[in-house]
């Protein structure tokens, strides 16, 4: 069990600076979607920033896992990893940033958002920030400094949160002379209001920078260099899992890079196709809940298992993380998707009609996270060109699905083909996974989870209750009956556990007694 608090430890405090700065961030949903009421207005946010993780992987080259591989292994060369993998991050960052800047007219023109080159270089900065305190990151991963790793992500949010607020709500309202008419000359310095949404894209961009403050220690002891032999090695296993997760982000992107250019004119009256990728974007981010517990597993997942690569009790100790990790996937699933009738109050009114699409997405998520996780088979055993095939053939279905779905079912089909895809792509691991790397999964029990899941949501979207408070009620029952129930065929795992934690609690009491006495 020591290894199971190891790993449920890290990801609760991984999980601190991830589920609470995607709840704010949430937040910002509820912010971005009331400032701009029409939704083709946010069109350019959703496209721009869904580019952000495709750069992102061009600009690390998916190095921090290299350093995870290779900081294990050469424990005593581990600032030399750190330094060449820092150093080539830093130098891709600062070409690819330039080259962008210099191309922004032309790119702002390919992408039909004319006018808007100065976001897309403030997004390119975004991405080379990012990309550059990953390593420093991944560094506080591997040597186990998870607080400071929470510490500078959170101080970084909420620096983000405070910009949006003051940029968005408290600037416009001093330029119009709402209050505190004294500070008008202030804010005429800086603040223009045709930027509107492009705040959100300045926000972020100082919210990163803060981060090279909060990080000066763990850049402790870089010193530029590229040792050809070194970086040989450290591309050689860190680029296919870069194409890997290339092909994993065209996967979970291209809905919001076709729906714009696919949806026929007047597919949903009385919208744009604008308004409409608005509106799927910020629904969204809804099934965002799902990609937190999904991220903060996988920050404390990477150490963990690399750390155990030898362990020959390895394949056991991923078929239970996984059942338990299916569990709780489900839960959030079945959690959020009874109850979008007041969760979908967070976003503006006019974006509330694409929340059919959520369900979907929760799932489609949720399947891709299982596929992460049965995909370290072939990071262990350091196969990683499997990784680069399999999701390669997810992101052809979704491309495919997308250009044959758009037309007929609008976003809805983004979200069937992402599932569709996330689908395919897990099985296909699993098959592979057997053949190369078996694990006793408990197929079955995960089988049953889902089923038993999307049945329930399913029989509960066809009864409509317009009055929350009868459909809150109603569907929070449901909600607990179901994880009642899971609890109960659960249970052979859970007394015993529990025994065993009164147990060490009722010995640590008899030293207490002894000594007093």
């Amino acid at each position: 069990m020591s290894a199971f608090k190891k790993l449920a430890s890290d990801t609760a405090l991984y999980g601190v600076s991830t589920i609470l700065g995607r709840m704010l961030y949430w937040f910002m949903v509820f912010l971005h979607t009331r400032v701009f009421p029409r939704p083709g207005e946010l069109s350019s946010n959703v496209e721009l920033f869904s580019y952000v993780p495709v750069l992102l992987l061009v600009y690390t080259l998916s190095l921090e896992t290299a350093f995870f591989r290779y900081a294990s292994r050469q424990k005593e060369d581990k600032q030399k990893v750190f330094n060449e993998t820092l150093s080539i991050v830093l130098a891709v960052s600062l070409v690819a940033t330039a080259l962008i800047a210099l191309f922004s007219p032309q790119i702002a023109t390919a992408l039909n958002y004319p006018g808007q080159q100065k976001f897309i270089i403030w997004v390119a900065m975004i991405v080379a920030t990012d990309a550059i305190v990953s390593i420093p990151f991944a560094r506080l991963r591997v040597e186990n400094q998870a607080r400071q790793f929470v510490k500078a992500k959170l101080i970084s949010i909420v620096v983000n949160i405070f910009l949006n607020v003051f940029f968005l709500v408290i600037c416009p309202q001093i330029y119009n002379g709402e209050y505190l008419l004294f500070l008008q000359p202030v804010v005429d310095l800086f603040y223009d209001p045709s930027v509107g949404p492009g705040y959100i894209f300045l926000a972020n961009l100082i919210a990163n920078l803060v981060y090279f403050p909060l990080l000066w220690k763990t850049f402790g002891g870089f010193r530029f260099q590229l040792d050809r032999p070194q970086v040989r090695l450290l591309l050689a296993y860190s680029f296919p899992l870069m194409l890997t997760a290339l092909a994993g982000n065209i996967n979970t992107l291209t809905d919001r890079w076709f729906l714009r250019p696919l949806l026929p004119d007047g597919f949903y009256p009385g919208l744009t196709s604008e308004d409409a990728l608005g509106i799927y974007g910020n629904c969204y981010k809804l099934s965002v809940f799902m990609a937190l517990a999904i991220q903060s597993f996988k920050f404390a997942a990477d150490p963990f298992f690399f750390s155990r690569a030898e362990d020959k009790n390895a394949p056991g100790l991923l078929a239970d993380v996984n059942k338990w990790f299916v569990i709780v996937c489900v839960i959030i699933w079945v959690g959020i998707s009874l109850n979008l009738d007041w969760i979908g109050l967070f976003i503006g009114k006019t974006y509330r009609q694409g929340l059919s699409v959520v369900p979907l997405l929760l799932l489609a998520n949720l399947v891709l996270g299982v596929y992460y996780n049965i995909s370290f088979w072939f990071k262990l055993s350091d196969k990683t060109a499997y990784g680069t095939f399999i999701t390669a053939l997810g992101a052809a279905v979704t491309v495919l699905l997308n250009v044959l779905l758009i037309p007929v079912m609008g976003y809805m089909g983004c979200a069937v083909a992402y599932l569709a895809s996330s689908v395919v792509m897990c099985v296909t691991c699993y098959l592979l996974g057997e053949k190369h790397y078996p694990v006793p999964y408990d197929v079955s029990s995960a089988l049953i989870y889902l089923f038993s899941g999307g049945l329930l949501i399913y029989l509960a979207s066809q009864i409509e209750i317009s009055n929350l408070w009868i459909s809150v009620p109603y569907h929070l029952v449901l909600f607990v009956l179901y994880v009642g129930t899971m609890l109960v065929i659960e249970r052979r795992t859970f007394v015993p556990l529990l025994a065993k934690v009164r147990n060490r609690g009722g010995m640590k009491k008899e030293p207490r007694i002894t000594n007093t006495e």
